[in-house]
């Protein structure tokens, strides 16, 4: 078993929550990360995220298969938004040989670590044996990583969940296996399988990681706001936090988490207009990365994200979901911000 350690010595207090996290020989300057998110952390998103203060950011994530058997659509998924100066590929796959194969086209991006999908539930993963079907065969992650550190000298982390089910929670066995293969940092989502997203995550499994394990632990799972990351650190001594869900359409929830760790008293939450003009701008970048066509369509579930808790917002989420180019977009702010009495001189054109 990797090296255990006294949790006692790790407990963060309120004075150093936000901190630098050293991978192997990466340092990333915070603890604020963002979760790797299908169909949602694409370049534009991960860029805002960025400027509001996220301290890393992962690529959606990517097929090891289709990148070895030469899918060129799926490699445009590892590019680089333009202000991530640091940034990570994630990669999902069920087998040693593709995992390794896919870095002779992935490592030319240039990323500053890999990372292994060991928890995405969705069926289709599931059925091709990566993701958490990961979580029944704990061996297989040990040589799927083994794989990957013999590959590559860029640290090598490793994403798990809880267990498959709750008569079946193994991540200390996950963990203890990714370790074995070479793994630099271990991130845990601590729902099983069979919740997907339901219920309550067990932060305790993040506790007795990080009570057990040499390496950096960061948490994952209900994290909605600054003080949620507070509490979980505060709770569990894991080394940093993941925002994924919690993210989308808020990517000023990390201004904000990280004013909280680093006890900031001065922060300001957005008004109603700063979110509204926030998501445009992410629109705006949607466009000069995809093109309009495929940025007005995929953006639609992100500015419904914006707009919701919002005066007025339900009446225009009804509308946003019939807008088709950025012109129209443009007609329907123009329309609710003037609702919000907001001005737009300062948005991208």
């Amino acid at each position: 078993m990797p090296m255990q350690k006294n949790f006692s010595t790790y407990m963060a207090t309120k004075e150093n929550l936000f901190k630098t996290i050293k991978i192997k020989n990466l340092e990333v300057p915070g603890n604020i990360f963002l979760a790797p998110l299908a169909g949602f952390t694409d370049r534009a998103f991960r860029r805002v995220c960025k400027e509001k203060g996220a301290s890393f950011t992962y690529t959606e994530m990517i097929s090891s298969e289709a990148v070895y058997r030469g899918n060129d659509k799926t490699l445009t998924l590892a590019e680089r938004a333009s202000n991530e100066d640091i940034y990570g590929i994630q990669i999902f796959s069920g087998s040693t040989d593709s995992a390794a194969k896919s870095l002779e086209k992935l490592l030319p991006f240039k990323p500053d670590l890999i990372d292994l999908n060991c928890g995405c539930p969705v069926p289709k993963i599931v059925k091709s044996g990566a993701g958490s079907a990961l979580m029944q065969e704990p061996e297989k992650i040990r040589e799927i990583v083994k794989a990957l550190t013999e590959t590559t000298d860029l640290p090598i982390t490793v994403k798990i969940r809880s267990g498959w089910t709750s008569e079946t929670i193994n991540y200390m066995k996950a963990a203890e296996m990714a370790l074995e293969g070479g793994a630099s940092l271990i991130s845990i989502h601590p729902r099983t399988r069979a919740q997907f997203y339901s219920g309550k995550s067990d932060w305790s499994c993040i506790r007795k990681l990080k009570e057990t394990f040499d390496v950096p632990i960061m948490g994952s799972g209900d994290l909605y706001t600054g003080e949620d990351a507070r509490r979980m650190i505060e709770e569990t001594g894991c080394d940093s936090v993941m925002f994924a869900r919690g993210a989308i359409g808020n990517p000023f929830v990390f201004e904000e988490a990280r004013a909280i760790l680093s006890g900031d008293d001065d922060y300001q939450a957005p008004t109603e207009e700063e979110k509204v003009r926030m998501a445009f701008r992410q629109l705006a970048y949607a466009i000069e990365y995809n093109g309009e066509g495929k940025a007005v369509k995929e953006m639609r579930k992100h500015l419904c994200a914006y707009t919701k808790g919002i005066t007025g917002g339900s009446a225009f989420r009804n509308k946003i979901v019939h807008g088709n180019s950025y012109d129209e977009y443009r007609d329907m702010f123009d329309e609710f911000m003037e609702s919000l009495k907001g001005r737009w001189e300062d948005l991208p054109d």
